[in-house]
């Protein structure tokens, strides 16, 4: 049974304090020495989203690691959809807009996504997994998370930060589907850039793009180098998704000493890749850490699913139990446990 701790929340209160007071706790507790480079893995938010972690929240971590003379940075990788984080000039910009400038940046999977290392891990989904290159040269990342509702996780919290947020673009798209991107036609103006940039010459003009899956290897370049943003993801063509994510998962904190810390507040129906500005299903509930990301994945669940009276009538519970195959498989496969003993401070 694996150590939770948790502070709750109330509108007053200082994020930034409690997440270093539970991260003190933590390295205390569980016998963590922090390195001397470490990483803090955040998701800087879509343009237009709002409720993402603010990077307030995160000064009090900043500041522990600071006292202690060690390296720092927010890492994080580029997205597999079109929008303002697809390229690393944009998502840097992006997140310098939402302020996101006390330490460096770095994007782990480089400017297009193909900044890459393969880690093995033998697992029945993937036989490897494809992480940004600049998250495998690191021992120990603080990962910070928002608990918040996902359509095809069913919620996004430690496990999904660590496999969508270290995975780099071509690990998202094997997630996300068989790899092969799709081509809306009607769209398309056979303008050739995406052929020019496919690596493996998967890619034919004719009347409009055509991409041979015999050749097409799911690197997504096609994704981000059109210029007409007609290319894109086979969002339906996932089987074994949550599974697939619990892998990428094992393979992203191989061989590191993280630590989890995960904001349940301002808990939403949908991700904060999500570009609109979203109305918080829950408002406050508390700030978690662990250093295992199954135990606090499911202690959130738990504690967001008790607060279910509150908004009956959110779309959040249609899909949020869905995430329980992910902490399943997640198990299975050795990343964690789902059995937990909570620890109030």
């Amino acid at each position: 049974m694996k150590n939770v701790y948790f502070k709750k929340l109330s509108c007053s209160s200082d994020k930034s304090q409690i997440a270093r007071d539970l991260l003190v706790e933590v390295l205390d507790k569980e016998n963590i020495v922090l390195k001397n480079e470490v990483p803090i893995k955040v998701h800087f938010g879509e343009k237009g989203n709002i409720t993402y972690i603010k990077p307030d929240s995160y000064d009090g971590i900043i500041d522990l690691l600071e006292e202690n003379n060690l390296t720092t940075s927010f890492i994080e990788t580029n997205v597999l959809y079109v929008g303002s984080r697809t390229t690393k000039e944009r998502h840097i910009k992006t997140a310098k807009e939402h302020n996101f400038t006390r330490v460096p940046i770095i994007i782990a999977d480089g400017e297009l996504g193909d900044d890459i290392v393969e880690i093995e891990i033998n697992q029945e989904f993937f036989k490897t997994a494809i992480i940004g290159k600049e998250c495998d040269k690191v021992n120990q990342i603080i990962v910070c998370s928002h608990f918040k509702g996902h359509g095809l996780a069913g919620f996004g919290g430690a496990l999904k930060q660590l496999a969508m947020g270290f995975a780099a673009r071509r690990g998202k798209l094997a997630m996300h589907s068989l790899s092969i991107p799709k081509i809306n036609t009607s769209n398309c103006t056979a303008c050739g850039v995406c052929e020019a940039n496919c690596p493996p010459s998967a890619i034919s003009i004719d009347e409009y793009a055509v991409i041979d899956p015999k050749k097409c290897i799911g690197c997504a370049a096609c994704i981000s180098n059109c210029p007409e943003n007609t290319i894109g993801v086979d969002w339906g063509n996932n089987p074994n998704f949550l599974e697939k994510v619990a892998e990428y998962a094992l393979a992203a904190q191989k061989g590191k000493e993280n630590v989890y810390i995960t904001f349940v507040s301002d808990v939403t129906d949908n991700c904060d890749c999500i570009g609109i500005a979203m109305e918080p299903v829950i408002k406050e509930i508390g700030i978690i850490a662990s250093t295992d990301p199954v135990a606090l994945d499911r202690a959130c669940l738990d504690l967001v699913i008790a607060e279910k009276d509150t908004a009956p009538d959110s779309k959040l519970w249609n899909y949020i139990l869905n995430g329980e195959k992910t902490l399943e498989h997640s198990e299975k496969i050795g990343l964690g446990s789902r059995k937990y003993n909570l620890i109030e401070k």
